[in-house]
C-alpha cells in the first residue's frame, strides 16, 4: 500500500482496534507493539512525545486515541498547540503545548516498515491544580447559633479539603472535610477561617470571616477620687459586637454632652464622662449603660472627694489614715520615744 492517505486511515483504524483491546492474531509479534511508561504532566505545561525509528520505516504517524495528529510531516490536527519537533530516520517527535484534560489518554506512534506495521503507545496523565469552586460567604451570626461552613473544590488528583481557624488560640486543623460544623458558636470562635484545597500539584486557599454578635459586657469601671475644683474623668469600657452605644445617668436623669459643663465622649468601646471643674454637687453615684441590638449592661461608678495633695503627702483614696486636724501624717512612735528620753536626761541633770 503506497498511498499515504489510505495508509494513515488504515493505521488509525488499527490503533483504535488495539486501543479497544483486540488480541493480536497468530503470526503477529507482540514485540512490534511497545507501551512506554505513563507521562504525568501538569495542566498548562508542554508534553513531548517521542517515537524511535530506523531506516526501514516507510510511513509514520502520531495519533491521540483515534484522532490523527500528524502523518509524517503533514499536520492533520487543527489544534495550534500541536506541532512537529523532529522527523528523521531515528526519531519522530511532536509536542503539545498548554496541555489540558482533553489531551489525556492514549497517544500512539504508528510505524509502517517494509515488513510489517508496529506501534509505540504512551498514556498521558494530566494533573490539574485545585480550584475552589464554592465556599461559604462571610457571615454575621448571633452567639449560640449553629454554624456550617462549606468548601468545594475541583482538581486532579482530587484535592483534600482542610479547614483552619486563623486564631492565636487555635491549634491545628479544625476539620478535614468539605463541611465545618460549629454548634452553638461562641465569641471565642469568631474570626477568620481558611479553606485549604491541596493535591500533588498545588494548593488553593479561600478565607471566610465569621462575625459573632453578642450583648455588651462592661469590662472596666472604677470609682474615682478627685479634689474639689480639679478635673475628673469617669471611664466605662464595654466589650460587645456590634460595638456598644453608651449612655450616662445620675439619679435616673440622663447626662447629655455639655450638660452643666460635663463632656461625654465615646471612643470605640470606651466611654468617658469628664468634669472640668469638680464642685460639691458633682460628687455622687453615676450609672453607665452600654447597649447594642442584642441587649444592655450597666454599672455604677462613684465620684468621691479627696483632699488636695501637698508636697509632703500623696494622693489618697477613701479610707486613708490621716491626722484629723491638719490632714498631715501622724508622728512616728520612735520619734516620740526619743523626745521622752531626752526630757528625762535633762531632769536628772
Amino acid at each position: 500500500m503506497h498511498n499515504p492517505v489510505c495508509w494513515v486511515i488504515l493505521t488509525g483504524m488499527t490503533a483504535l482496534i488495539l486501543h479497544q483491546g483486540v488480541l493480536v492474531r497468530s503470526g503477529e509479534s507482540q514485540a512490534d507493539n511497545r507501551v512506554l511508561d505513563n507521562i504525568t504532566i501538569r495542566q498548562g505545561d508542554t508534553v513531548i512525545l517521542r517515537c524511535p525509528q530506523d531506516n526501514v520505516v516507510t510511513h509514520t504517524a502520531w495519533l491521540n486515541r483515534s484522532s490523527i495528529l500528524y502523518a509524517g510531516e503533514d499536520k492533520w490536527s487543527v489544534d495550534p498547540r500541536v506541532s512537529l519537533i523532529l522527523l528523521n530516520q531515528r526519531e519522530y517527535t511532536i509536542k503539545i503545548e498548554k496541555v489540558d484534560v482533553s489531551d489525556e489518554g492514549l497517544n500512539t506512534c504508528a510505524v509502517q516498515t517494509r515488513s510489517s506495521p508496529r506501534t509505540t503507545s504512551v498514556h498521558v496523565i494530566v494533573q490539574v491544580p485545585p480550584k475552589i469552586t464554592k465556599v461559604t460567604k462571610d457571615m454575621s451570626v448571633n452567639e449560640g447559633t449553629n454554624v456550617t461552613l462549606m468548601c468545594f473544590a475541583n482538581g486532579k488528583p482530587e484535592p483534600t479539603i482542610t479547614w483552619r481557624h486563623l486564631s492565636p488560640l487555635a491549634q491545628g486543623p479544625v476539620s478535614e472535610e468539605e463541611y465545618l460544623e460549629i454548634p452553638a458558636i461562641t465569641r471565642q470562635r469568631s474570626g477568620m477561617y481558611e479553606c485549604n484545597a491541596a493535591n500533588e500539584v498545588a494548593t488553593d486557599v479561600q478565607k471566610v470571616q465569621v462575625t459573632v454578635n453578642f450583648p455588651p459586657t462592661i469590662s472596666d469601671a472604677k470609682d474615682v477620687g478627685v479634689p474639689l475644683g480639679q478635673r475628673g474623668v469617669l471611664q466605662c469600657e464595654a466589650v460587645a459586637v456590634p460595638t456598644a452605644d453608651f449612655e450616662w445617668y445620675r439619679d435616673d436623669k440622663r447626662i447629655l454632652n455639655g450638660f452643666d459643663g460635663i463632656e461625654v465622649e465615646t471612643r470605640g468601646r470606651l466611654s468617658m464622662l469628664t468634669f472640668f471643674n469638680v464642685t460639691e454637687d458633682d460628687y455622687g453615684n453615676y450609672t453607665c449603660v452600654a447597649m447594642n441590638k442584642l441587649g444592655s449592661s450597666n454599672t455604677s461608678i462613684i465620684l468621691y472627694e479627696i483632699s488636695e495633695p501637698t508636697s509632703s503627702t500623696l494622693l489618697q483614696g477613701p479610707g486613708a489614715v490621716q491626722d484629723g486636724n491638719s490632714g498631715g501624717i501622724a508622728p512616728h512612735p520612735s520619734t516620740c520615744l526619743l523626745i521622752i528620753l531626752c526630757v528625762q536626761l535633762l531632769v536628772k541633770l
